[in-house]
């Protein structure tokens, strides 16, 4: 070992000359100079959490999308083509959009095939939710969001070798791993909001994390144009900077984010007492096992899981399908359809912010109450979306129209973060995890529906088969909505409440009957 160096370490520069010194003394001053660095910045953590979970929801959905952009690049068009009838309505081609859009890909895949191959994600997906969730709130959401995102990144950069090998079957087996592994990041997002959000920056925080879904489609199909019009490694190079995008999050948000204020070494001892004290009423460190029986026979939450359900049908529907709807039906080239396609999104991602901190302010100020912000919103997210999307449809070809209602669309969609979106965290924060796995995951199965239906119904890509798809996703926001006005509400429920649940776990042993439910408020 090097003999210890006598230079003070009282003043910066003798600091970093005693870096070069390996003994453990200087080490651990080193250490703990960093230490209280960090501890003394004037940096709140739960805002780095906040743009932390931002990237890491863009960086998932990056990684979920490119392949929707992509796949009109790997396919072969010309075993696609439908010559027209008077029946069908079919966009002309123009020289300034389609001169760029080659029909030579390298795969024959039919639309049908292209649709199971894009809902192939959601096969695994589904399966992970609950168990992502439970692990959340058992061990921690640090472990379950930065794994969950890590091994889609390094499947994502596994794609073109497995398409180059198997083909549209290891291509799918390949997604629905992907899927798997992704499944864990919502419900750990949600089990960390529950511990680093205070009731009255939840709808602030929850909708800038989730926005990093509008971002992350943003950023997929605007890059995603550009590598595969300039890239030398084409539909390949789309997978690559994704996938490694992925890995450079999990390296930076192992580092810096943690699972509660309790165990965070860099937290000021002002941020964790207010954090603790703002949701001291209805978050707890030990919390008795899952309540499956009350979950699952709560109405608010099912009323929670329907509106998902259409949501997610709406959305899905136009992250899958609306790169090969710009690309078939309004014919435009790979570059313009990144950045068209891209649009909407971003516009969503403004609404998503600015509602937000319109829905905490009006709670706050007592103007309407928690749940009836909560259905406000959500309703703007579905009736808005609906309506215009439908109007696109009969718009017919006119390709600045149709882009601006999409726009229109996609960008009133964005309300339904400060609305349904946080709603799991208003009914138990204590369980949200698996509140949101249930959420999250049975609202999924649209994903495996929507993109094989829509191949189904658009074979020939035509205007009119594409309209009925349209009305299909209104009828389902309007339905679902429906159903969440008239039964959700913004209540803590009664069995997020540790010693309510410990009361009725030992009247059950004692043979007692079953205890009273709490009345709550459905507004």
């Amino acid at each position: 070992m090097m003999k210890e160096s006598s230079i003070p370490v009282a003043d910066e520069k003798s600091w970093l000359l005693a870096e070069f010194n390996n003994s453990e003394p200087t080490r651990q001053r080193r250490i703990d100079k960093i230490y209280n660095f960090l501890k003394g910045a004037p940096i709140q953590q739960r805002w780095v959490f906040a743009v932390m979970g931002f990237f890491g929801i863009m960086n998932a959905y990056t990684m979920r999308t490119c392949l929707s952009l992509a796949i009109t690049e790997m396919v072969n068009k010309t075993k696609n083509i439908h010559t027209a009838t008077t029946d069908d309505f079919v966009c002309p081609s123009s020289n300034a959009t389609s001169v760029t859009n080659s029909p030579k890909g390298s795969y024959d895949w039919d639309e049908s095939l292209q649709g199971l191959i894009l809902s192939s994600f959601f096969w695994g997906y589904v399966l992970t939710h609950i168990p992502g969730g439970v692990m959340a709130e058992k061990f921690g959401g640090k472990y379950s969001l930065g794994l969950g995102i890590l091994s889609t990144g390094i499947l994502t950069l596994l794609t073109p070798l497995a398409v180059e090998s198997g083909g549209a079957t290891a291509l799918i087996v390949l997604r629905f791993f992907m899927g798997l592994g992704e499944g864990t990041t919502f419900p750990a997002v949600n089990a960390l909001l529950a511990q680093w959000t205070p009731p009255s920056e939840r709808s602030k925080i929850g909708a800038m994390v989730f926005a990093g879904s509008q971002i992350g489609t943003v950023v997929a199909n605007a890059l995603s144009g550009v590598l595969l019009r300039y890239s030398p490694l084409g539909w390949r190079s789309v997978f690559y900077v994704f996938g490694s995008l992925g890995v450079a999050w999990f390296m930076v948000f192992a580092v810096v984010c943690y699972s509660n204020p309790d165990v965070h070494p860099f937290i000021s001892d002002k941020e964790k007492k207010y954090l603790h004290e703002a949701m001291a009423a209805h978050t707890h460190r030990r919390i008795p096992p899952t309540p499956w029986r009350h979950i699952l026979t709560s109405g608010p939450l099912w009323a929670l899981i329907i509106t998902q359900i259409g949501h997610d049908w709406g959305f899905f529907t136009m992250v899958t399908d609306l790169p090969k709807y710009m690309s078939s039906v309004l014919k435009f080239s790979i570059a313009s359809n990144g950045l068209l396609t891209a649009l909407p999104y971003l516009c969503m991602w403004f609404v998503s912010i600015a509602s937000s901190w319109l829905a905490d302010w009006i709670i706050n100020t007592g103007l309407i109450s928690r749940g009836n912000a909560r259905k406000l919103f959500t309703t703007v997210a579905s009736i808005g979306p609906a309506i215009f999307l439908v109007a696109a449809s009969y718009a017919g070809c006119n390709n600045v129209l149709v882009v601006v209602l999409f726009t229109i669309g996609m960008a009133l969609m964005g309300t339904f973060y400060s609305g349904m979106k946080v709603n799991a965290l208003d009914l138990s924060p204590n369980y949200s995890g698996t509140l949101m796995g249930l959420v999250n995951g049975i609202g999924a199965l649209s994903g495996i529906v929507t993109p094989y239906l829509v191949g189904v119904l658009t074979p020939h890509q035509t205007v009119n088969e594409w309209r009925l798809v349209f009305w299909i996703v209104a009828a389902v926001f309007i339905v679902t909505n429906l159903v969440y006005v008239l039964f959700a509400s913004g209540d803590v429920q009664f069995w997020n409440d540790p010693e309510f649940l410990a009361k009725e776990q030992a009247e059950r042993k004692s043979g007692a009957t079953d205890p009273p439910k709490t009345v709550h408020s459905t507004n």
